[in-house]
């Protein structure tokens, strides 16, 4: 037969997804989004399966990630389970056999630790992590090991409990140090009754459990009554008891209004990375926070992160009774109710307690990805999977990146930051003020810019950069490329960073000044992550510097504009306060004291300054 007489390939039908949704039942299960070529792209477990998958077929979509995944699914396999901890093995299982593009992974390589009180006749305060053992009580999980470690510390000198393994304890014949310091109340040679020590476990316990005003109360009912009796020994053991704890508290959480167990959840995206920080809230005890990073998705924001993180967190931990956070809590209030049937009640910060902590922990997943990012091997890693991307013929020693701000053309300035072996040079960055070209021109700006900085570098007074990343399209890197080869620079390899749909880190094209098409990197890459930081600065860096110039060029307009201010008062105004930012700080009685102003004037220019 001929091949004009053979029939086209078959076009694959579009997905019908409001068929297959009544073919859904709605129990617990486990799903798997699939392509046209046949790859999963996304595994997901729900208490119901019909609520939760008809939620990827509504007309928005919570996230660019979710809405991109949506649009290319054409097939959805489902997998009923008989519980919920089913589908939670199910899912872990398939999603580790399947690696799928589109799942969002939190991997820690240590579980949380916990607090225990061992089921013993005399029980045993002691540090615990990984399985429960049967007869013991549990109280956490804490945030990190300093943090367990703390609470035990505290217990022991506000309560005595024994943190010796039972083979010691068994055959103490006196005391041990612990108990010579007031640490322990040596149960192990009868210095203290069962019933006694059992009652000193039931406060303890009741402390642990967030109730830490009711057992101040207990203890002050509990002097009280000793003092009544005269029993003043005792007495004085239960206001020692007191004072420790009223000391801690007030020490650590004077601003937390009531006994409550709250988690502060705070996710942070910055140079490519998203990092997800959990602080945990204990009877208004803040014990510290844990930062996470997510891997395995194509494309991720803070958002993603956040109700991935909150999903996997809370199948394996225990709820609080409520979340802070203050991203859009759409998709983490729909993460919850696959968890939980009555899910924790999610609140922003409100008082000054509550926007500390999450200031806190959003500081906190800030320096975790600084450092992930200062980390030198990582460094070594970004470089070369840059140097493969970009098939360079060695990986790139410096990396200078340009970048233009203005606002309508006003105040325009260019940026120029240098990244060698990795790591940021902050003293080498270096800001241009832009000149005579036309507001907005950003070709001309950038030409500039690099006319004043590689000229410069083609006179032998300045370090030739391995690579050159602009921030911008085709336009700006046919500029740059001009610029280069005008000064004998043409070794120089350019790369544009063009930014992607919505603005969003890692769907950024790179831009070459030949004719090969863009290079999309994808989210994950190691080489996007450098690139992305390293434009980022260089934006951050030329902002700032435009932000800057433009206030000084309007707050000097201000002071010309104001009448009885000349040349003369102008300079004297600068020359008393250091500049244009001293006179704008400056009261009122400060400007009064500048030769040939007075009060009325001073009025004057502190209401037209503020």
């Amino acid at each position: 037969m001929d091949n004009q007489d053979r029939d086209p390939p078959a076009t694959p039908a579009p997905f019908d997804a409001r068929a297959f949704l009544r073919t859904v039942p709605g129990t617990p299960g486990v799903y798997r989004m699939i392509d046209s070529d046949g790859h999963v792209l996304y595994v997901g477990k729900a208490r119901n399966l019909r609520r939760r998958v008809s939620s990827y077929f509504r007309g928005r979509q919570p996230s660019v990630r979710i809405a991109m995944m949506a649009g290319r699914i054409a097939h959805v396999d489902i997998t009923p389970t008989r519980s919920e901890a089913e589908a939670l093995i199910l899912e872990n299982n398939l999603i580790k056999s399947l690696a799928p593009r589109y799942n969002i992974l939190f991997r820690d390589d240590k579980s949380y630790p916990w607090v225990e009180l061992s089921g013993d006749e005399f029980p045993r305060l002691a540090f615990h992590r990984g399985a429960f053992k049967k007869g013991g009580r549990y109280f956490g999980p804490f945030p990190s090991a300093h943090a367990v470690r703390e609470s035990i510390q505290l217990l022991q000198k506000t309560f005595r409990l024994r943190t010796c393994e039972n083979s010691v304890f068994q055959n103490r014949s006196r005391p041990c140090l612990l108990a010579q310091i007031k640490r322990c109340s040596a149960p192990c040679v009868a210095e203290i009754d069962h019933d006694a020590y059992a009652a000193d476990v039931r406060l303890a316990s009741r402390f642990l459990d967030g109730q830490a005003s009711q057992v101040i109360d207990d203890l002050s009912a509990r002097m009280q009554a000793a003092a009544e009796r005269l029993a003043f020994e005792e007495a004085l053991v239960c206001r020692d008891r007191i004072r420790v704890l009223q000391t801690v508290l007030h020490r650590q959480f004077a601003e937390s209004r009531k006994d409550e167990d709250v988690d502060i959840i705070a996710s942070v995206e910055a140079g490519g990375l998203v990092c997800v920080n959990i602080a945990m809230v204990r009877g208004g005890r803040h014990l510290g926070d844990r930062p996470q990073f997510p891997s395995g998705a194509a494309t991720l924001d803070a958002g993603d992160g956040l109700a991935a993180f909150v999903e996997q967190h809370y199948a394996m931990h225990p709820l609080p009774a409520r979340l802070l956070i203050v991203l859009d809590p759409g998709p983490v209030r729909e993460a919850l109710s696959e968890i939980s049937e009555h899910p924790p009640r999610l609140a922003r910060p409100r008082h000054a307690a509550e926007k500390a902590w999450m200031e806190m922990a959003e500081k906190n997943a800030r320096l975790a990805i600084e450092s992930r990012l200062r980390d030198t091997s990582r460094a070594g890693e970004r470089l070369r999977a840059l140097s493969d991307a970009l098939d360079l013929p060695d990986v790139p020693a410096r990396i200078e990146c340009f970048d233009i701000s203005h606002t309508m053309g006003e105040a325009t300035v260019a940026s120029c930051v240098v990244c060698v072996g990795g790591a940021m040079k902050h003293s080498e960055y270096r800001r241009y003020n832009i000149g005579g070209v036309t507001p907005g021109d950003d070709f001309a700006a950038m030409r500039q810019a690099l006319e004043r900085r590689y000229g410069r570098v083609a006179d032998g007074e300045g370090v030739c950069p391995d690579l050159l990343l602009i921030d911008g399209g085709r336009g700006q890197v046919s500029a740059a490329a001009a610029v280069l080869s005008e000064f004998g620079l043409d070794a120089v390899n350019i790369v544009g960073v063009a930014k992607g749909e919505g603005r969003r880190p890692g769907l950024e094209t790179l831009i070459f000044p030949d004719e090969r098409e863009g290079m999309a990197l994808g989210g994950q890459s190691p080489a996007l992550h450098l690139v992305i930081e390293i434009r980022d600065e260089a934006h951050r860096f030329a902002i700032t510097g435009h932000r800057a110039r433009r206030g000084r060029a309007r707050l000097g307009s201000k002071l010309e504009d104001i009448p009885g201010i000349g040349p003369v008062r102008r300079r004297a105004l600068l020359s008393a306060f250091g500049g244009l930012d001293g006179v704008c700080a400056a009261a009122i009685e400060d400007l009064c004291r500048v030769e040939g102003v007075n009060r009325k004037l001073a009025e004057q220019i502190y209401s037209t300054l503020h």
